[in-house]
């Protein structure tokens, strides 16, 4: 579809754009930055199989949970319950976490 514009004064404007090109391009750059904070730059980087207590924003805990992996493109931060739900996938937002507890080996 082409994308509905309007003539101004300093030229046209485009309004609605509905081509994949222009979806793709904006939801791009409104992902870009979007995992952002303390939090969530350290999942990007914390190692595979790390057992770490999470603190939900809610007051939640999700204790003695494994990290699996950490998915920038929406934020998903993915853990694997070893205790209560053996075998069971958490995802949570990362942005929803205030704080991580690190396990000791």
């Amino acid at each position: 579809m082409l994308a509905l514009q309007k003539q101004t004064r300093k030229g046209v404007l485009q309004m609605g754009c509905n081509c994949s090109k222009c979806r793709s391009e904006s939801s791009s750059s409104n992902n870009k930055g979007r995992c952002n904070g303390c939090i969530c730059d350290l999942l990007r980087e914390l190692r595979k199989g790390t057992e770490v207590d999470v603190f939900l924003s809610g007051g939640k805990i999700l204790e003695d949970v494994v990290f699996k992996r950490f998915d920038h493109n929406n934020c998903c931060a993915f853990f694997i319950d070893t205790a209560i739900e053996r075998g069971s996938t958490l995802i949570v937002d990362c942005q929803k976490i205030d704080a991580l507890r690190i396990e000791v080996d």
